[in-house]
């Protein structure tokens, strides 16, 4: 049996991008990883309902912004709150579509990524 564990994303900016998904989603360190030369660090960042995590991956000697391509992927959340949640990244100035006639919309990450969130 498999089951789902975790996604990953590169990060530019780990701090920027910790504050941004405990702001915009909750999410909070779980577990960590650093490389023994501190060349890298992983942060995996959990909902505190499920066991999956998002890992974040930041490598100390990149400098420029990941190329994300066309971004044909995402990452979803489901919210409970949704109109209260979609209040919030309203305000926060992060959402980058929305699909009114679906009902869901999506944010993006402070590197570009994309985030659906849909209703319960």
């Amino acid at each position: 049996m498999v089951q789902f564990n975790h996604f990953n994303f590169n990060v530019l900016d780990l701090e920027r991008s910790l504050k941004f998904y405990k702001e915009a989603l909750d999410l909070e360190p779980v577990r960590e990883k650093v490389a023994a030369d501190e060349s890298f660090k992983l942060v995996f960042l959990g909902d505190k309902q499920t066991d999956f995590t998002l890992e974040l991956t930041w490598l100390r000697d990149r400098v420029e912004p990941y190329n994300l391509g066309e971004l044909e992927y995402h990452l979803a959340f489901k919210a409970d709150n949704f109109d209260e949640i979609h209040a919030k990244h309203k305000e926060m100035g992060i959402i980058c579509f929305e699909n009114e006639a679906m009902g869901i919309y999506f944010i993006s990450d402070p590197d570009g990524y994309w985030i659906e969130i849909i209703p319960a």
